[in-house]
This record gives structure tokens, sequence and C-alpha cells, in this order.
């Protein structure tokens, strides 16, 4: 039988990746098709195990390339379904309708979670067929020899929560911008092949998660016609940091667990497939991580810190500007790219940014006393590091 790696056989070198998310398991496509063993070490008894089926967006505006393509170009297939995204509606706070479109697609419509066509699963598949070893099950205490960090988020710094449903609605997507649905953040409905997706997600106000919720259901039934058969509610969090170099406790760390996250939207996965190709390069040539993804990452990811800064001072008035006066305006995808690309405001406002966010991100209204919120639910101490801190550039990682 020949190696689906594409190599007569493993290099002498061994490698463990603690964690079985996008991140880790891309990380260990790319060394297993270079000869390297890889064990990937996953706490959870299933791939996708913090997802309920819930779509998500992979973003395909920050870069001139297509993600898919990049993809492809480091051997990694996308045995998932992802579903191109032209354009979509958004609402702004006041019931304005702003419809936005691109000749290429802002981003791929992909499914999280263990079933099949989800990116988790296809990941996995994929990484099984290149001989990659994957543990379930096993939490990982300490590790010994050459290891990968991408475990994931450790606080809860945005979440997002709502209901994963069928429908007979055709396909769409619809974004809203108003912050009595979702503080500092939007609220969202995706819908494709007859499943949706709708859901709030918000930057504060974690208390009244269920509030917030029933309210973007009832904005969207009003606004876009939305109707759901079987809804099961889901909910997720992301935690948003800024890396000093990008290792912790001596070991490369790529994902969510370094801080390889979009802090204005949430729009994370493209960061985290790049660090796991990334660190995975630096183990196969000999390279420089910190440099690496310095050089990949540190403009855009500084960028959507200021960017979240700004927009939180400027709330829904500065969304309704911006769609107003930027998305609607020609093809929304080079416009979405600008904003991510580092400007005179964006530089100067950056230090501040970083200051008031090193302190303030994380949502003080929720005390986990009585709460359902989604941090209460997902966020234990015993699968997180709670004191973790939050954009810290500075700091230690």
């Amino acid at each position: 039988m020949s190696d689906p790696s594409g190599h007569s056989g493993f290099h002498a070198k061994t490698l463990t990746i603690v964690g079985a998310g996008p991140a880790g398991l891309v990380c260990a496509i790319v060394l297993a098709r270079a000869g390297w063993r890889v064990v990937v070490r996953e706490m959870k008894a299933e791939v996708g195990g913090r997802f309920q089926g819930d779509f998500q967006g992979l973003e395909n505006w920050t870069e001139e390339n297509n993600i898919l393509q990049d993809l492809r170009a480091e051997g990694v297939e996308a045995g998932f379904d992802a579903h191109p995204v032209f354009g979509g509606t958004a609402f702004d706070a006041w019931g304005g309708r702003y419809d936005i479109t691109s000749t290429q697609p802002l981003y791929y419509l992909v499914r999280r979670g263990p079933e099949l066509g989800t990116l988790d699963r296809g990941l996995l598949e994929f990484a099984l067929a290149v001989g990659v070893d994957v543990h379930f099950n096993d939490r990982v205490r300490r590790t010994e020899g050459p290891t990968v960090l991408a475990a994931g988020p450790r606080v809860a710094d945005a979440i997002a929560a709502g209901y994963v449903f069928e429908t007979k609605m055709a396909d769409g997507s619809w974004i809203c911008f108003d912050s009595s649905l979702a503080p500092k953040g939007y609220a969202y409905l995706l819908i494709h092949g007859g499943r949706g997706t709708v859901a709030s997600c918000m930057f504060s106000g974690f208390k009244r998660q269920a509030d917030y919720v029933e309210a973007t259901v009832d904005m969207f039934r009003d606004r876009a016609g939305l109707d759901m058969q079987n809804p099961r509610p889901f909910g997720g969090y992301a935690n948003f940091r800024l890396p000093r170099d990008g290792f912790q406790g001596g070991h490369m760390a790529i994902g969510e667990q370094a801080g390889f996250q979009d802090a204005l939207a949430g729009f994370g996965m493209r960061y985290a497939l790049r660090s796991g190709i990334l660190a995975a390069r630096a183990l196969i040539e000999g390279g420089d991580y910190t440099q690496l993804w310095r050089a990949a990452l540190q403009a855009p990811l500084r960028t959507s810190v200021s960017n979240r800064f700004i927009f939180n001072l400027v709330g829904d008035h500065g969304w309704r500007w911006m769609l107003r006066r930027r998305l609607v305006k020609g093809d929304a995808r080079p416009m979405l790219r600008r904003l991510y690309q580092p400007s005179l405001l964006t530089r100067t406002v950056f230090p501040l940014a970083l200051k008031y966010y090193r302190h303030a991100l994380r949502d003080r209204s929720c005390d986990h006393k009585d709460c359902a919120c989604v941090w209460c639910r997902c966020g234990d101490a015993e699968n997180h590091h709670v004191a973790a801190p939050s954009l810290m550039e500075d700091g230690k990682d």
C-alpha cells in the first residue's frame, strides 16, 4: 500500500499537538505530508466537540488570495462543505436595509461540529488519511518532547448564542448591527440547504444572553421572514489577545490559544489555519516561528484591535456610516480588506486601544450566579485557565 502522505516513510521526528481544532489539524496535516510522525491529543470525546452544527464564516477578504486555494497550495484539501457567499443583506439599528455584494466570495459558509461535512470532521478525516495519529478523551497534563499547543480559547471575551434549525427558507445571509440585540457586536442569520443558524454575537451583557437571543429572533422574523423548524439552542465563545512571541511554556502556540482571533468581528478561522501552517513550516524548515507569524498576521491583528476600539466608541451610528458610505458602494471585498490593513488612524489609536482592552474587555455583567450564558455553561475552570489575560501583547504569553 502506498503511503497517503506521499512519502516512502516517516522521518525519525515525532511531534505532539495538543488540541484537534482547525489550527491543530492543519498543522498536523502539513507536518505529516512532510514526513513527520504527528500525534494529536484532544481532551474531548470527538472532533468539534465545542460546536453543535452551527454555520460560521471562513472569511475570504483579509488577503487577496482565496483561502481555499491557499489551503490546497499547502496540501490541505477542503474535505468539508464550503459554500461561497458573494453578498447578503445588512440592517442598521434603525431598520435601514443595505444590500452588500462582491464579485468574489466574501467568505465560505462552513458548519462546525462532529457531523459529516463539517469543517472539523473534514479536517480530521484528511489528517487520518495522511497518517496523523489522533487520540480523543486524552487530557494533557504534561508533555514530553516537541509540542505545539492548539487547545482553543481560554476565557470568554465575546459569546455567540442562538439556535440551529431546519427551514424551508431560501439560502441567504443577513446581519444586523444593533446594540439592543447584540451589545457591541452584531446579530446574524445564515441559511443554506434547508439548515439555518441565528445568533446574537455579543461583546458584553452576557448575563442577559437569553433576552438578546429572543430579541434577535423576533427581529429576523420581522425583517427576513425567519422560519425555524426543530430549533436547538447553541452557543460558543471567543478570546481576544495579542501574543508577544507566540510561545507558551516554551512551546509554539497556534490558533485561538495563541490569540490569533479577529478582535473586530470574531472571524478568526483563517488566522487559526494560517498559524497552524506557519508553525509547521517553522518546524520543517527550521525557521523562526515568531518572525513568520508576525510577518503574516501581526498587522491585521493589531488593526482589528484598533477597529474594535473605534467602533465601540462610535457605536450603532458608526456601523450605519460604514454601511451607507462604504460597504454598499461597489464591491464590498476590497473595502473589507482595506478595513483590516493598517492606516494612520489605526496606528495612532493602537496604543490606547491595547491599554484599554488589556484590562477592560472581559464582560463584568456576568457574575456566574444563576446564569445560563454560554460562558457559564462551557467555560468552567476544569476546561479553561480562567485567569488568562486578554489582549496582552507586552506581558508573558
